[in-house]
């Protein structure tokens, strides 16, 4: 299965529309990784998009991962 690099980004104050623009697939996490950190290093300090890497069997199921509402974890006292 591929990696997909994702840029998402939000036209709305709150965040809660999120658009997703696929940047590059990938074959390995590695090239993955490393092109993910050379776009977030050119990024402009006031530009509020994020670049997100998604594992998945195709494009349309790394989109759905990567807009899947997670609840935060619950961290236990000896976690913090």
């Amino acid at each position: 299965m591929p990696y997909y690099l994702f840029r998402i980004s939000s036209n709305d104050e709150v965040g809660l529309v999120k658009q997703l623009d696929l940047v590059e697939v990938f074959e390995n996490f590695r090239d993955a990784k490393q092109q993910a950190k050379q776009l977030r290093a050119k990024m402009p300090a006031d530009d509020a998009a994020e670049y997100r890497i998604s594992f998945a069997a195709n494009q349309l199921a790394a989109e759905e991962q990567l807009l899947e509402k997670r609840e935060k974890p619950v961290l236990m006292e000896h976690e913090r």
